[in-house]
């Protein structure tokens, strides 16, 4: 089951009352987010635990379960043609406008929330439109990873092919965030590209390993222990969808990522910001291919 409810990409802190018209001071903000963020320190690491990891496997295999209905079905491949009839028509506005329409997902088990007790799920979809560019195009770039530092820095800083085989990748990518503090990662992924027929398409991937690295670029650079570190991206799941119609193509990426959970004292704080690292990432990414695509230089229509 889908919620859907448009947001901005900087969510704002719900309050009420006296509250509302406290002034923060934004340097107090930050102290405070740095705080809870890097919480705790980096001489006690936070373990992904073994039941925090198999909840959220069983969040992936029923988010898995739904997406293949829709895959299989014509009718359903996109998420807007989902929506009514006025609403998907109002998106489509949106998209051919040039919008990035970002949109919070939520998988529950029939209807119930499914718990992933120590950990925060983050789940968002994000749909854009290039017009004049098709199918085969928009899969062309997404499979030219040596590319990508180039593309979407700063978000990857470097990214290599491991293996490919027919449309199986193996892929490297080192990733680089900074929101009050600064994350990176050694990650690698296994990617499935599968093209169903002229115009449709759609990929697959999944991060076998996230490495949380220290001190990068410098001469004591070090990973830290896998699943036992600060805890800001311990899963990371990203599935592409490509459809060429109306004179262009649609891309739809949906992310689904797990992280460590935030103490409740502060959680209203600090989960509004954590939300909008993922809208940003992926607003960041599709305007970036966007802009690729739209360069019938490198990318000729055939």
């Amino acid at each position: 089951m889908k919620t859907v409810s448009q947001i901005s990409n900087l969510p704002q802190c719900p309050l009420s009352g006296a509250a509302a018209t406290v002034n923060v001071d934004r340097r107090l903000l930050g102290l405070l987010l740095t705080l809870c963020l890097a919480f705790p320190p980096p001489t006690r690491a936070t373990e992904l635990t073994q039941p925090t990891a198999q909840a959220f496997e069983r969040y992936v295999r029923m988010t898995e379960t739904r997406m293949q209905s829709e895959l299989a079905d014509p009718e359903k491949f996109l998420y807007l043609n989902s929506l009514p009839e006025n609403q998907r028509d109002s998106m489509l506005v949106r998209l051919h406008s040039g919008e990035v329409v970002i949109e919070p997902m939520s998988t529950r088990d029939n209807g119930k929330e499914i718990q992933v007790i120590d950990g925060f799920v983050h789940h968002w979809l994000a749909i854009g439109f290039i017009p004049g560019a098709t199918r085969d195009q928009a899969v062309a770039l997404a499979q030219d990873y040596p590319r990508h530092p180039e593309l979407y820095a700063p978000d990857v800083q470097r990214a290599r092919v491991l293996s490919h085989v027919d449309q199986h990748f193996s892929v490297y990518y080192r990733f680089y965030r900074h929101a009050i503090v600064t994350a990176i990662y050694n990650t690698e992924f296994n990617v499935d590209y599968f093209l169903r027929d002229s115009s449709r398409g759609y990929c697959l991937a999944r991060a076998v390993r996230i490495a949380e690295v220290q001190n990068a670029d410098k001469p004591e650079e070090k990973e830290l222990p896998v699943g036992n570190d600060h805890g800001y991206m311990w899963r990371l799941n990203l599935y592409t969808r490509f459809l060429e119609k109306d004179n262009g193509v649609y891309i739809e990426i949906e992310f689904v990522a797990l992280s460590r959970s935030v103490p409740r004292i502060v959680a209203w704080l600090v989960n509004p910001y954590i939300r909008s690292v993922p809208s940003e990432y992926l607003t960041n990414y599709v305007r970036t291919t966007q802009k690729a695509l739209s360069d019938h230089e490198r990318f000729p229509r055939e």
